[in-house]
Parts: structure tokens; C-alpha cells; sequence
């Protein structure tokens, strides 16, 4: 038993959630594990869930591994690339039946991905790709879409030729990459991107960029963030300086719709998480049950505007 418990606290720092309906598993101790679900589980890297985003995603994921009565181990990487890595390849070990991921960073998950898919497990990338492999199944938003339409919507606001900033996601993630290119494909024709600088999808961060932004340039008068906590956080920055400038952010997470309603946010694009997590569970089943899934499963976006209350 003390060998155990030895054990136990060696690794506290992997977190693993199972909501009602499915078995739990815990990597504290291998008698937590069914006997015979080799192969019959479902295993969900996701990159973190310190971002109401991904809390959203993973409950989609819960609520329909309920409803299905699968077994489900979601692990947090936190937003470190190195732990993801290790988290797959623990649930690897385990010999998950189908794997699904949420990277961190889309270049560095690759190469666990690749063994998992070696060793004959299925694999499907939700929200974020896998640069250079081809996994079983890809379930995202149209990222550069959903970007092109934020900026040309905060076009119309700022107007052309106005000066802009652009807070990036984390370096490496497909979700940085794609709304980064949906954002240039407007902005550098349109509008004078000012600054462009990588807040990691953090709200604090996000804050902390932007001030540093406004100090170096009065002028801004939009911001598009690649994620509402970005977004959120320079709403903070930006009341602070007193200034008027317009934020765009992407995700629609309940706390920038409410921005976005009380007028501190000039707009949001829209995904569905929860949509995203409950598709994926229901590929993985598909996959499971020896079903052939599609390759690319898209999920809408719409923009979310402001709109001024009329007094009646």
C-alpha cells in the first residue's frame, strides 16, 4: 500500500475527469480500471481547462459519453505542450479504443500522435489540427472564415486604413495560425496593424499585452484577439486608458457575450463547443463500433454584434 500511495503523489499533477454515467479511471492505481475495457475506452487529451472555452467542450464531451454509456478519461495538459505529450502516451499505455485531442500546440502533439495512430488507435482532432498528420477525423470551426469575418466587421467600425492590433493565441496552435491568417487576409490590405503580439489565450496576459500596446501607440482605435479571454482582458487595459477602442474577440464564451451586450466588446464570433465535444464522442463511437467516419466535420460560426438598446 505506502508504494502505492508513493505512487499516487508522484502524479498529482495529471488530472483525469469522468462525469455521471461513465467508469471512472484514475492513474493512481491500477485496480481503478474495469477489467475488459481495453480498447473500449475513450480518451480525451484536451489543452486546458483554466479557459471556459475548452470547460464547455469537455462538458459537451461528458454530457454525450454519458448518454452513450461510454467510458470517457479526459486529461488536462494545462497548456503545456511536454505534458500533452506525456498524457497521451499514458492514455496509450492504457490502450484507449479511439483518442481524442485538443492540442496545445498543433506541431508539437505530433509525433505522440503518430505513435498512437502506430499502434493501431484512432484518432480525432477537435478544434485544433495535427500539422503533418492525418488523423482519423477532423472536427473544428472554420477559423479562417470566422477571423475574415471578425475583421471585416471591425473594419466597418474603425474604418479603413485605421490602426489595429492583433493579440495572437499561442505560437504553434492551428487556431493561432488560422485566425491569424483570416485576420491578415483583411487587415493587411484594409486597415495598419500596429502591433501583433501572442497573449497565449489568457485574459491576464491579454490585459498585460494590450497596456503594453497602448503605451507604445495612442492611436490603436480596433483590436482583434484570437480568443474572448485575450479580448476580455484588453477590455480591462482599454477601460483603464479611457480610451474608445472597438474589440473583436472569438469564441462566444457566456462572460464576452455579456460584454459584448453591455457594449465593452464590439463583437464575438460564435462556436459550439459543446457541439464540437458532443460530435466527437458520437465519431468515436462511430470509429468503434467499425463505422467509417467523415474526415472533416465542420462546425458553423456567426459573428455576435453589439447593438445599441433603444429606450422605449
Amino acid at each position: 500500500m505506502k508504494i502505492k500511495k508513493i505512487l499516487a503523489l508522484m502524479v498529482t499533477g495529471t488530472m483525469l475527469v469522468t462525469m455521471g454515467g461513465c467508469n471512472a479511471i484514475t492513474i493512481d492505481g491500477e485496480e481503478n480500471v474495469r477489467e475488459g475495457s481495453s480498447g473500449n475506452v475513450i480518451g480525451f487529451s484536451v489543452s486546458t481547462l483554466n479557459n471556459p472555452f475548452f470547460v464547455t467542450l469537455t462538458e459537451g464531451a461528458n454530457k454525450a459519453a454519458s448518454e452513450k454509456n461510454v467510458e470517457l478519461v479526459v486529461v488536462d495538459a494545462g497548456d503545456d505542450a511536454a505534458k500533452q505529450t506525456s498524457d497521451i502516451e499514458d492514455l496509450v499505455s492504457r490502450n484507449v479504443g479511439v483518442l481524442i485531442v485538443n492540442p496545445v500546440d498543433s506541431d508539437a502533439v505530433a509525433p505522440a500522435v503518430k505513435s498512437a495512430m502506430s499502434q493501431g488507435i484512432k484518432v480525432i482532432a477537435v478544434d485544433r489540427g495535427v500539422n503533418g498528420v492525418d488523423v482519423d477525423c477532423q472536427i473544428a470551426s472554420d477559423n479562417v472564415a470566422g477571423a475574415r469575418m471578425a475583421t471585416e466587421y471591425l473594419m466597418e467600425l474603425v474604418g479603413e486604413g485605421a490602426k489595429v492590433a492583433e493579440l495572437q493565441g499561442v505560437p504553434g496552435a492551428s487556431a493561432t495560425i488560422d485566425r491569424g491568417e483570416g485576420f491578415h487576409q483583411v487587415a493587411d490590405k484594409s486597415l495598419q496593424v500596429a502591433a501583433s503580439q501572442t497573449a497565449n489565450f489568457n485574459r491576464a496576459e491579454g490585459m498585460t499585452v494590450m497596456e503594453n500596446i497602448l503605451q507604445s501607440d495612442g492611436a490603436i482605435k480596433g483590436v482583434f484577439a484570437h480568443n474572448d479571454e485575450m479580448a476580455l482582458g484588453a477590455v480591462e487595459a482599454v477601460a483603464a486608458s479611457g480610451k474608445d477602442i472597438k474589440i473583436v474577440g472569438f469564441d462566444a464564451t457566456d462572460d464576452a457575450q455579456k460584454a459584448v451586450k453591455d457594449g465593452k466588446m464590439a463583437a464575438t464570433v460564435a462556436q459550439k463547443p459543446d457541439k464540437m465535444g458532443e460530435t466527437a464522442i458520437e465519431t468515436a463511437v462511430k470509429i468503434m463500433a467499425g463505422e467509417t467516419a467523415d474526415k472533416s466535420i465542420p462546425v458553423e460560426v456567426e459573428l455576435i454584434k453589439w447593438v445599441k438598446q433603444i429606450d422605449r
